[in-house]
């Protein structure tokens, strides 16, 4: 059954109803199998506001943009004067009377709450510091490519308490997965994410679990999935921090084989699995590691689907636009 969610926005997966998150993941699966989309949005546009730099998110909405017929505006941290001399809210009502729709990638979840309250269109969460609703599409579409089902052991290890943490415990409650958030204590949720986690999961039957033990945590897992440990512009102290704490749960092969025979590995990238970029030569060079979240070995063997999941980056957000502008 088709859904309206025309005019509305997507900031987290914590604001849609089950219905709505298998609506837009059926909806990707659909569009993805067509190949061919016809551009069935012509003479409407979209801004892409990014904060944040990406490789992924920028190409995923500008493609997915074309293929429906929709123009696009890029416009960098640099290129604008949103909330430096002009208001989040200034910006919204201006750039609402210019555009169709607004992807939005930056620092502080208020910023995009504010452009959604004020611009009177579509606007998408394409990460903050909060939440990541537009992974989790593609994240859950991966999933059911590979199991033809949702209702899977999903392990993710790292730090649950950020973005990707908050976002794929959630995303997991909808899906009626049994999901694992593996960290030290101090790096799972808030107590609110979890508390709404679980009460999804009521309805679903989906498991909301956390451990710090890895070996239990990816014991008969269908899923292994990890995240980089500290994102760019973060001070130094903080990746000293983090690199101690975190690397007992660096995914390599004994993970991977306490996990199913069958299971996959996923990343959201970028991925710091070997020297191959300047920030992991940086960091080898102060702290001496050469693998950080996730062994070379892992990354690029035949269980990783980290590429096939990026590539649904584009698939999911075609139908999160296509469905709400």
């Amino acid at each position: 059954m088709a859904l309206n969610l025309k005019n509305r926005s997507i900031l987290a997966v914590a604001d849609l109803t089950t219905e709505e998150v298998k609506y837009l993941l059926n909806l990707a699966k659909k569009l993805k199998e067509e190949k061919i989309t016809k551009h069935k949005h012509n003479n409407k546009n979209i801004a892409i506001i990014m904060q944040k730099t990406s490789t992924r998110t920028r190409s995923a909405f500008e493609v997915a943009s074309m293929n429906l017929g929709i123009g696009t505006t890029y416009i960098s941290g640099s290129d604008s004067q949103m909330g430096v001399k002009e208001s989040m809210e200034d910006t919204a009502k201006v750039m609402g009377r210019f555009y169709d729709g607004i992807a939005f990638r930056g620092f502080k979840h208020e910023d995009v709450e504010t452009l959604a309250n004020h611009a009177g269109i579509p606007v998408w969460n394409a990460l903050t510091d909060k939440w990541h609703p537009t992974q989790m599409f593609a994240d859950y579409l991966t999933v059911l490519e590979n199991f033809k089902t949702t209702k899977v052991k999903f392990v993710f290890f790292g730090d649950c308490k950020n973005n990707m943490g908050n976002s794929l415990a959630v995303m997991a409650a909808h899906m009626g997965a049994h999901f694992v958030g593996c960290a030290p204590k101090s790096y799972w949720p808030a107590e609110d994410v979890i508390a709404t986690a679980n009460q999804i999961a009521k309805k679903t039957g989906a498991k909301i679990e956390f451990t710090e033990d890895p070996m239990i945590g990816s014991k008969d897992a269908d899923v292994i999935y990890t995240d980089i440990w500290v994102s760019m512009g973060e001070p130094i102290d903080v990746w000293k921090k983090r690199i101690h704490d975190l690397q007992p749960y660096r995914v390599d092969k004994k993970i991977m084989n306490n996990a199913k025979k069958s299971a996959i590995f996923m990343h959201c990238l970028p991925s710091y699995h070997d020297l191959n970029t300047d920030v992991a030569k940086q960091i080898n060079k102060q702290f001496k590691i050469k693998e950080f979240e996730v062994t070379d070995e892992v990354f690029r063997s035949k269980q990783s689907k980290v590429f096939q999941e990026a590539e649904n980056r584009m698939h999911t957000i075609k139908a999160i636009i296509d469905a709400t502008i």
